[in-house]
């Protein structure tokens, strides 16, 4: 369907009080809005959003493409600079994913699972996705190292009637599950508003970030999952560490980290 154009004016006026309000770029197709986060941040920019109607090379976590097709989904990458450890830098992959559970429910009436640590899900069937790449402040030995930056990119699928054969059984969309087309532009400013508290949030001394991930994802305890990194293996999900990395416990009752997302059920 064609896209709902994206009132960037009122849009404005929803995230004035954010540090989203006035930064958004809109484009009716790009290669990747990650890049054109990424390069503006190694050019000195500290905040912005950049929303696409089309994506032709979008990537998600690992390198993977993602099916970016004109005007049915949400394609956004926002530039932040949070003060936070490097070694928290997980959190705003986990903290977005928490801003677009709210979103969907928001603007759909849907909820959607969070499958650690970047995926959305609706039933068995994957609606969105998040990206984050970031970059780290020169630090002192002694000293603990911050984020400089981050990138964080979001697509979700929004008002897809359908999908290529090799992915009808692995994706789904907002309008799909719903069963009627849902606002590009609702969805979007709730996404913005959610993620403003998010980071906001993240930046406290007391965050309850990743008490509210485990409960908002049924991933992260009591999921029985197989895990690709470290040769394979299988296991029952037991929790976060403290940097937010999936703990899992294999079947030898041993608790391992792990470091590299792709866990699925088993």
């Amino acid at each position: 369907m064609p896209a709902s154009p994206l009132d960037l004016g009122r849009l404005h006026q929803r995230l004035i009080g954010t540090r989203f309000a006035g930064h958004i770029q809109h484009f009716d197709s790009v290669g990747s809005t990650n890049q054109l986060a990424l390069e503006a941040a190694q050019s000195g920019a500290t905040a912005g959003v950049w929303v696409a109607d089309e994506q032709t090379a979008g990537r998600g976590r690992g390198g993977h493409g993602w099916h970016s097709a004109a005007g049915d989904g949400l394609y956004v990458s926002v530039l932040v600079t949070p003060q936070l450890p490097l070694e928290r830098g997980l959190w705003l992959s986990l903290a977005t994913g928490l801003a677009a559970q709210a979103a969907i429910a928001e603007a759909s009436g849907l909820r959607a699972d969070i499958r650690w640590p970047n995926d959305l899900l609706i039933g068995a069937k994957k609606c969105g996705g998040i990206l984050v790449e970031s970059s780290a402040l020169p630090a002192r030995a002694g000293e603990t190292a911050m984020l400089r930056y981050a990138v964080i990119g979001v697509g979700i699928n929004i008002n897809h009637a359908e999908f290529p054969a090799d992915l009808a059984e692995l994706a789904t969309s907002l309008r799909i599950v719903a069963g009627h087309p849902v606002s590009r532009e609702e969805l979007l400013s709730a996404l913005l508003r959610a993620l403003d508290a998010e980071i906001t949030s993240l930046e406290m001394a007391h965050s309850t970030l990743l008490a509210r991930f485990a409960h908002a994802s049924t991933w992260v305890n009591g999921m029985r999952v197989q895990v690709p990194e470290q040769g394979g293996y299988t296991g029952e999900t037991c929790g976060l560490d403290a940097r937010g990395f999936l703990q899992v416990r294999d079947d030898a009752g041993t608790v391992r980290t792990v470091l590299s997302g792709g866990v699925r059920p088993e």
